[in-house]
């Protein structure tokens, strides 16, 4: 499976890019205008609509149109793991969210966070596999470059919302 990452320092404490980043806003907030994503409905582990906060069991339904081209492309998210406090090493917090259907074949998204001082150091990793099977796996490497303008937006738009 191939591996995409990208790491990036936020000028604020752990906890309030953690906040930010654990809400279905912190998601819209750090979407570029570009991708045109829709939420369609956002489901708590419970089932109850429209939480405020995205835990482990939650899902998301989605649409996207990346530049208006083509068909809407549906996507549904789940968040399979989430760690706020005290992750895998003391000061982080992660969580994972994978599609449950959309356009990849596979797609986890591990977003983890790590205190440095006063800042954050904010870590993406996706492990993806492309449609198309042989295919899609051959040109897999070639998705980062994709990726890279998405994920360059969001830690920008990240930094920038606490950089005041």
């Amino acid at each position: 499976m191939a591996t995409y990452r990208r790491e990036t320092r936020v000028p604020a404490p752990i906890e309030k890019v953690w906040e930010f980043h654990a809400t279905i806003d912190g998601l819209r907030a750090l979407t570029p205008a570009w991708m045109n994503l829709r939420i369609d409905a956002i489901e708590g582990p419970d089932g109850a609509p429209a939480p405020d906060e995205l835990r482990k069991g939650s899902r998301i339904r989605m649409s996207m149109r990346p530049f208006g081209i083509g068909p809407r492309q549906r996507w549904e998210s789940r968040i399979i793991e989430r760690e706020p406090d005290g992750g895998p090493v003391e000061g982080s917090a992660y969580f994972v969210d994978d599609m449950v259907g959309g356009p990849f074949r596979r797609w986890v998204h591990t977003h983890s966070f790590y205190a440095d001082g006063g800042e954050t150091r904010l870590v993406d990793t996706v492990e993806y596999r492309l449609p198309f099977g042989p295919f899609g796996d051959a040109t897999a490497p070639f998705a980062k470059v994709g990726f890279e303008g998405m994920f360059r937006d969001r830690h920008r738009r990240t930094r920038e919302r606490f950089s005041h």
